[in-house]
């Protein structure tokens, strides 16, 4: 009896034991928010590594009156996903495609608790007589610009869960968009007037505001830039979106572009690495001087990568004729270097962009426009994402009706073929 005994006993401490162990895990789990219940604000997503960050459009077709359906949303949504993309930028409300987007995502989050997806989301600003035949006014705004803001805050309003930033305008500020642009103050009324609605509970103090432009239109470029409704409007945003593409300044402001003579018995690959080293630092000397100009004013806020981008096509300015810039390795040494100073510095980086878009340049089909896409339209992966489909991150995953593959089918030598090497350069003066 007393050999049982303490054998029952024995059982009655290890069940009390495990049962408290068991309590305390389940403390330490309740304090863990759960991933159906996540909804982090654009405070906790921006500068955040973990989640990565994406300019998306859907379009398939060579104009944006083929709308991409949910089903294609839902299939594109899912291969950013695999790629641990958690954040997608848009550019516009007008059209049905950012609501769609949202749709979608709300979507994916119902079918599986463990989709997680935000929206940095567009609002499109145009001057008065924009894409018009009539002489555009860049000192008005379009009439239509109040409808594009309300339309992005009822959207913010209806997905909460999924729009944590609102950006007012793209490239609208910067003075070589001659179709359309405004002045700062035009952008600072907006600004101003969605900071108003939060104050006022009309939308969540969580949704971020900003604009996303040209380093040089927040104050990185020249003087003319510089005004007092910059400097407000400096003030107004949440955080500064900034834009900066080297590849288009190899034709344009080429003097970081090219091998340099000392360079000359290096291998090929050696000699494209320095030089795509140098077109990322150009990138970095951009986005400093939109830093040195916000401390200039005393201003001190995050700043982030509303766009940058290397397309691997061109028939242009950027290709064999020109500053022999675009191809799918270049695209790939850019986009790997990009992701790894961005991650580094904690600064999201929304990267142009996920699909190539064809309705871009719909008339010149090579042209740069239509491929800064990390897939291409049909979903083969560019070759900066080859591992990924050998690891098989896009398995069973498809965009129409096609399986994710590779372009060149994987053929290293077909690619290397549409490698052009940069001119020999005299003098680079960017740091490198």
């Amino acid at each position: 009896m007393i050999k049982y005994s303490h054998i029952a006993v024995f059982f009655v401490l290890a069940l009390l034991i495990s049962c408290g162990q068991q309590q305390e895990e389940n403390k330490m789990d309740n304090k863990k928010p759960s991933i159906k219940s996540r909804n982090l604000s654009a405070e906790e997503l921006l500068g955040n590594p973990d989640y990565q960050a994406i300019s998306y459009g859907g379009y398939r077709q060579k104009t944006r009156d083929s709308q991409p359906s949910i089903k294609q949303l839902k299939q594109d949504l899912k291969i950013l996903d695999a790629m641990n993309i958690k954040v997608l930028r848009t550019y516009n409300v007008r059209l049905p495609h950012a609501s769609n987007i949202l749709k979608a995502i709300k979507e994916l989050k119902a079918e599986d608790a463990n989709f997680e997806m935000y929206v940095m989301l567009g609002a499109w600003i145009d001057c008065k007589n924009a894409w018009t035949d009539m002489p555009v006014n860049h000192n008005e705004e379009a009439e239509y610009n109040e409808d594009e803001i309300k339309r992005a805050m009822d959207l913010a309003n209806q997905y909460p869960d999924i729009v944590k930033v609102i950006a007012v305008g793209n490239e609208a500020m910067v003075k070589w968009a001659t179709s359309y642009f405004v002045q700062p103050n035009v952008i600072l009324k907006w600004v101003n007037y969605l900071q108003d609605q939060k104050a006022q509970g009309n939308l969540s103090k969580d949704v971020w505001i900003t604009s996303s432009d040209n380093f040089a239109s927040w104050g990185g470029g020249s003087a003319e830039y510089h005004v007092p409704d910059l400097e407000a409007l400096v003030k107004a945003v949440d955080f500064l979106s900034v834009h900066t593409y080297p590849m288009h300044d190899t034709h344009y402001n080429p003097v970081f572009w090219g091998v340099l003579p000392k360079e000359s018995t290096l291998s090929n690959t050696q000699k494209l690495d320095n030089v795509m080293k140098r077109s990322l630092n150009y990138a970095v000397s951009q986005y400093d001087s939109v830093v040195s100009y916000m401390n200039s004013i005393g201003v001190q806020k995050q700043v982030h990568i509303g766009e940058t981008g290397w397309a691997s096509v061109s028939n242009g300015h950027y290709g064999p004729e020109g500053a022999k810039a675009c191809d799918e390795y270049k695209q790939a040494l850019f986009y790997n270097k990009m992701r790894e100073w961005s991650d580094e510095n904690k600064i999201s980086c929304f990267y142009f962009e996920a699909f190539d878009e064809p309705w871009k340049d719909y008339h010149n089909d090579n042209g740069s426009e239509n491929h800064f896409g990390l897939f291409t339209v049909d979903g083969k992966a560019k070759y900066v994402l080859w591992n990924m489909v050998d690891q098989g991150t896009f398995d069973s995953l498809m965009r129409d009706d096609n399986q994710i593959g590779k372009t060149y089918d994987g053929n290293m030598t077909d690619l290397m073929i549409d490698v052009d090497m940069p001119p020999v350069k005299q003098d680079i003066t960017v740091n490198h």
